[in-house]
C-alpha cells in the first residue's frame, strides 16, 4: 500500500466505525442505475432492451474490470414515457386542465410492461452481482412535473401503485429485492408510509452532488432533504433504510475520496441511457462514463485496498436494519 493509501486508511480508522460496516471495513461503495426497462435502440432510446449489445453489456464489461463491483438496477415495470421533453399541446396551457393531462408523449399502458418482455427478464436474472429494485410503476404523471410519479397521492393511492408494480414483477418472474427508487427521486411522506407498511427494506431518494462533504452533511438537492449525505439511516417504521446518492459523472475523485475517508458510503449514480426522447442525461451510462468509472474504481481500490467494502444497497440496508433491531 502507498504512503498516501496508508494515511487515508489511518484517517478512516480514526473515525468511529458505523455499525453497518462489516468488521475490517472502513468505508463502502455502492453503484445504482435508474430507468432500466425494455426499450431498444429501435425505440426513442435504448434502456436495457438490447441486452448484452446495449448499456447492460457496458455494465457487465465494467464489472469484469472490477470483480468486486455490485450494482442495483432500478427497473420500471410499465414504462410510459416516450418523449422526455414537454410537447406543444394546447391543453397543457389551459388553467386547471394543464395539471390533468400528459405534458409529454407517452406509450400506451402495457407497451413496455416487463412481463411481456421475457428476454430482458431472463437477461436480468442472469446478471451476476446485480440486484433489481422497483423504480416506480410507469415513471409518469400528468401535469408539468411529468416524470415525478409520486406527487400528491394519498398513502392508500401510493400503496395501490406499489402493489400493482409488485404484481408485474411477480408475473414477469424477475428476481428482485425489496428496495425502491422513486422516479425523479421525489419521496413524499405518503409514499414513505406506504413503503414502510408494505415492508420495503430500503429507499434511494435523496440525490445531492453539490453539498460539501463532511461527517454531519445533510442533503439539500433532489428528493428527501435533511437526511445524511454520506451515511445510511433508518427513516421510517419497520426499519426502512435510506441511502443518499452523493456522486455522479460530473463529480470529482476528491469528492469520492473524502466520503470514504470519513467512513461513509459512496453511492455512485447512473442512468441506463445517455440520450433520447429529446433529452441528454449527464450521468447516462455511455462509453465515456464507463471509462470515467473504470478510472475512479481503480483509483479507489489502490488507495483504500481491502478496507473498502464493495456492497450492494440491500447488503448495506440489511446490516443497518440488523444493527437497529
Amino acid at each position: 500500500m502507498s504512503r498516501a493509501a496508508t494515511a487515508m486508511s489511518a484517517l478512516a480508522l480514526a473515525q468511529p466505525r458505523p455499525q453497518w460496516l462489516p468488521r475490517g471495513k472502513t468505508a463502502a461503495i455502492c453503484f445504482s442505475i435508474d430507468d432500466v426497462h425494455p426499450s431498444t435502440s429501435q425505440d426513442a432510446y435504448e434502456a436495457g432492451g438490447d441486452l448484452a449489445a446495449g448499456a447492460l453489456g457496458r455494465l457487465a464489461q465494467l464489472q469484469r474490470r472490477h470483480p468486486l463491483l455490485k450494482a442495483t438496477l432500478g427497473v420500471t415495470p410499465d414504462w410510459r414515457l416516450d418523449s422526455l421533453v414537454p410537447d406543444a399541446g394546447l391543453l397543457r396551457r389551459l388553467p386547471w386542465i394543464g395539471r390533468r393531462v400528459p405534458w409529454t408523449r407517452q406509450h400506451p399502458a402495457g407497451h413496455f410492461r416487463l412481463d411481456r418482455h421475457p428476454r430482458l427478464v431472463a437477461y436480468l436474472n442472469s446478471l451476476e452481482r446485480c440486484e433489481v429494485v422497483l423504480h416506480g410503476l410507469s415513471h409518469a404523471h400528468t401535469g408539468p412535473h411529468w416524470a415525478v410519479e409520486f406527487q400528491d397521492q394519498s398513502e392508500e393511492e401510493c400503496g395501490a401503485i406499489l402493489e400493482r408494480a409488485l404484481e408485474i414483477f411477480h408475473a414477469a418472474k424477475v428476481r428482485f429485492v425489496r428496495g425502491f427508487v422513486p422516479p425523479a427521486w421525489n419521496a413524499p411522506a405518503a409514499l414513505i408510509a406506504a413503503l414502510a407498511r408494505l415492508q420495503f427494506e430500503f429507499l434511494l431518494s435523496a440525490r445531492d452532488i453539490r453539498t460539501e462533504i463532511s461527517a454531519d452533511a445533510v442533503t439539500a438537492m433532489s428528493g428527501l432533504r435533511h437526511v445524511s449525505l454520506i451515511y445510511p439511516e433508518v427513516v421510517a417504521r419497520h426499519g426502512l433504510v435510506h441511502v443518499s446518492c452523493n456522486f455522479q459523472a460530473t463529480s470529482s475523485f476528491e469528492r469520492a475520496v473524502r466520503i470514504l475517508e470519513l467512513g461513509g458510503l459512496l453511492h455512485v449514480k447512473a442512468h441506463i441511457f445517455k440520450a433520447g426522447g429529446g433529452h441528454r442525461m449527464l450521468d447516462g451510462l455511455d462509453e465515456l462514463y464507463c471509462n470515467y468509472l473504470d478510472l475512479l474504481f481503480t483509483h479507489l481500490d489502490r488507495h483504500f485496498g481491502s478496507g473498502l467494502w464493495w456492497a450492494s444497497v440491500s447488503e448495506v440496508a440489511a446490516r443497518l436494519r440488523g444493527a437497529s433491531a
